[in-house]
């Protein structure tokens, strides 16, 4: 059922858009680096543009590790990543060669593509995704719904029972994960249209 949603903010962008957004969709929340909020919080949204390793250690510098993973591994309790906060739900990334928090069995990699000239890295636009199992996230969203990308990394997930959606940018990469309490989705849903309100409103309502 609906609840407070606290947005964590560890200074790696694209938060002012996800606030927005749960504003329009009436949602009650709070926008905070505090871990004392954080621990609080009914669910929380973990976004972010930029580099992996250093999020990490603004993770680290703000002392959010141990809550958030309290939070979702301990407590159990719903938590969405977006972007760049759903490759640190992985074990590590080639992004700065670092370890992430280890929720999802996966590893995050630079796409390698081959034809450079059709596919253009950052992967950048709209794209559709195909969904691979039952999802309450993605309740009501069918398959080849459009969302929006943007990013040069992804993740190749260990697990496939893990994968909710793939997308294909030459070759096919996970573009949403679902693992219990912990979402991650690799598009942005605050900026995709009715496909993405109905996912954040799913959200909303666990």
């Amino acid at each position: 059922m609906p609840g407070k949603i606290v947005i964590v903010d560890y200074q790696m962008g694209n938060i002012h858009s996800v606030a927005r957004k749960l504003a329009r969709l009436q949602a009650t929340f709070s926008v905070t680096a505090d871990p004392r909020e954080i621990g609080k919080a009914d669910k929380l949204i973990l976004p972010g543009v930029g580099h992996f390793m250093k999020a990490m250690q603004y993770l680290d510098e703000l002392h959010l590790i141990d809550v958030l993973n309290d939070f979702a591994l301990v407590k159990c309790k719903p938590i969405l990543g977006i972007c760049l906060g759903m490759q640190l739900m992985a074990n590590a990334s080639e992004e700065g060669n670092v370890a992430g928090l280890g929720w999802i069995d996966a590893q995050v990699v630079k796409f390698r593509v081959k034809d450079k000239l059709a596919y253009k890295v950052p992967h950048t636009g709209w794209n559709q995704i195909v969904n691979k199992k039952e999802s309450i996230l993605a309740k009501g969203i069918p398959d080849s719904s459009e969302f929006y990308f943007v990013h040069s990394y992804h993740l190749v997930a260990n697990d496939s029972a893990d994968v909710l959606h793939e997308t294909t940018y030459e070759y096919s990469f996970p573009s949403a994960v679902e693992k219990g309490n912990i979402f991650g989705v690799q598009y942005h849903p605050e900026k995709s249209h009715g496909a993405g309100e109905l996912l954040l409103k799913n959200f909303i309502r666990l």
